[in-house]
């Protein structure tokens, strides 16, 4: 295999031939402020995956390391993330209910699947699928989920158990416990809540009023939730608040990640292939908006089809090590590109920094109040939350926000499986919906011009014996019989068209289904003693057409371009184009 070859499917020898001492600086401060922001987050993203705490650490060693090695995202930082824990938890929770497994066992064969479809994705090719989930669908998507996630977490705020697979049922099961509430975890709890909103929003702001520099200031500021923790748990562990019913993390293994493997039961796979495949589709299309954004600022390429195939190794060693699905994250993304990574290799510094961290800190998060880790959960998908899309959409296109509304109503009403389904529906059905009734337009010249524009737009030269029919959309089988019809519509009445041309600029696709159209077309009209021709047919959708029947029974004739058909059938209207310019 050609070196070449080997480097489009190892990123890594691209990028590793150019690695030199400055990269290596600028790499391992980056890996530094990443890591701190990472341990909260992977041992609360385990919580809300409904998996032992240990499980998100695990999830964000080996998972980065092969994405290093796999992805083309120079800044892309891979791990857990909260919608696809929530999307974890709703799958192995349905899951050990009806075949008996335990989470862990069904969260390995999760990402295990997950993996295998993303990286048979990539080597067929198949990135392009991820496109039938429209960008308004995603965010009323990832919108709904983060209120689910925020509402899923209150339980640990307030120190109850509350269960529910939507946001009625949270809601409701809320409720019933609210007598319950432990007073010490509600404290925790609101307070570590208030104090990450602050940080957020008035830390740095303090920390440039102290003089700090905006770089320091700004990485200051994002290790609230580590000050968060470390302060709730010198509370829990000082003031013996475990005791009073403060739940805690509890005793976390203090090891690297083990070496697992994932069920390969075929009840099991029955019963996960359909949420690893909306698991890894969600994913993917985060984790490819992520990488694009970041690398557009530096001028990289991202390689959808590779980022598939690292995604895919990178959940195929979460399968492997004892983690859960993982994917791109937008803030540690954000925070590893401001903080200067300029290579994946960050991304290594930080698996080798959380490994040293699972060998010897473990022991320190004992304490740990679970409300801390929901608070920050809580704060990470407030960001998460658009609800403006509704309002955009509406303004812009009543069919997408009816998309967006589907979508974001059916994630919170029946749950996340289904509201990723009716994304998907949605956004299927919004693009056959509109192509299937494509505009088209009936066009005349501009005078002293050799353009044809609508004939309700513009002023605009036409003659009695002609219409030109301009289609602004591939045909096939769903709007093929809609032209059929318009075409009749409109020549059914009419006694002195003598010529129809189709103006075939904006086609780039004809169908079989669209091709018997057009030949229907082409007999219907000649017992209307009305020529059919063509014009300005791309060269890809002139060779398919040669290969059938069409050309050789049209009535007409094909022109290079609509201003030589109307000089060849109407050479009226250009003399009184001409007497019109002259005048």
């Amino acid at each position: 295999m050609k070196r070449a070859s080997i480097a489009s499917y190892l990123p890594c020898l691209e990028w590793g031939r150019e690695y030199d001492r400055g990269s290596l600086i600028n790499d391992l401060l980056a890996a530094v402020i990443v890591t701190i922001m990472l341990i909260p987050q992977s041992l609360a993203y385990a919580l809300l995956a409904g998996l032992p705490p240990e499980a998100g650490l695990y999830a964000s060693i080996v998972p980065i390391l092969l994405y290093a090695i796999f992805g083309t995202s120079r800044t892309l930082a891979v791990g857990p993330v909260a919608v696809v824990s929530l999307m974890t938890a709703t799958a192995i929770g349905s899951v050990v209910h009806n075949t008996g497994v335990d989470h862990v066992t069904a969260a390995l064969t999760l990402a295990g699947l997950s993996g295998v479809m993303l990286v048979t994705m990539g080597l067929f090719r198949l990135g392009f699928l991820a496109n039938f989930l429209s960008h308004p669908v995603i965010a009323g998507f990832i919108t709904a989920s983060a209120i689910l996630i925020a509402a899923s977490q209150l339980k640990h705020v307030l120190g109850v158990s509350a269960d529910g697979h939507n946001l009625l049922e949270l809601l409701l099961s809320l409720a019933s416990q609210l007598n319950a509430a432990n007073r010490e975890t509600l404290l925790l709890g609101v307070t570590s809540i208030a104090f990450l909103f602050w940080c957020r929003k008035g830390l740095k702001a303090l920390l440039l009023h102290l003089g700090l520099s905006p770089k320091l200031a700004e990485a200051l500021a994002r290790t609230g939730p580590v000050m968060a923790v470390l302060v709730t748990t010198a509370l829990v562990w000082g003031l013996q608040l475990d005791s009073h019913g403060v739940s805690v993390v509890g005793a976390v293994p203090q090891a690297l990640p083990p070496l697992t493997w994932p069920s390969v039961s075929a009840d099991l796979l029955r019963e996960l292939w359909m949420p690893a495949l909306l698991i890894s589709v969600i994913g993917f299309v985060e984790s490819i908006s992520v990488a694009q954004t970041l690398a557009a600022k530096r001028r990289q390429r991202i390689r959808s089809d590779q980022e598939l195939i690292g995604l895919g190794a990178a959940n195929m060693g979460a399968a492997l090590t004892g983690g859960f699905p993982v994917t791109g994250g937008f803030s540690r993304s954000v925070v590893n590109f401001e903080a200067g990574a300029e290579t994946p290799a960050a991304g290594a510094m930080t698996a080798v920094m959380l490994a040293i961290a699972a060998l010897i800190m473990t022991p320190l998060i004992h304490y740990l109040p679970k409300a801390t880790l929901a608070a920050t959960i809580i704060v990470a998908v407030f960001s998460l939350v658009d609800f403006s899309i509704l309002k955009r959409s509406w303004s812009y296109s009543r069919a997408d926000f009816a998309a967006v509304f589907i979508t974001m109503v059916v994630t919170l009403v029946i749950g996340v499986e289904a509201g990723v389904s009716a994304g998907v529906i949605a956004s299927v059905a919004l693009f056959l919906y509109r192509t299937s009734r494509p505009h088209v337009a009936e066009v005349g010249l501009v005078p002293g011009t050799q353009h044809f524009r609508n004939i309700h737009r513009h002023r605009v030269l036409t003659d009695p014996s002609l219409v030109t029919i301009r289609v602004d959309e591939s045909l096939y089988f769903a709007n093929a019989r809609y032209l059929e019809d318009l075409i009749h519509d409109r020549l059914a009445s009419s006694d002195t068209t003598r010529h129809l041309v189709l103006m075939c600029s904006a086609i780039n696709e004809i169908d079989m289904s669209a091709l018997e159209s057009l030949e229907a077309i082409n007999h219907r009209l000649a017992d209307m003693n009305i020529s059919m021709h063509l014009s300005e047919v791309k060269g890809p959708v002139m060779d398919r057409l040669q290969q059938s029947h069409l050309l050789d029974e049209l009535t007409g004739q094909v022109f290079l371009s609509q201003y030589e058909a109307i000089q060849s059938l109407t050479p009226a209207v250009i003399a009184a184009e001409l007497t019109e310019a002259a005048a």
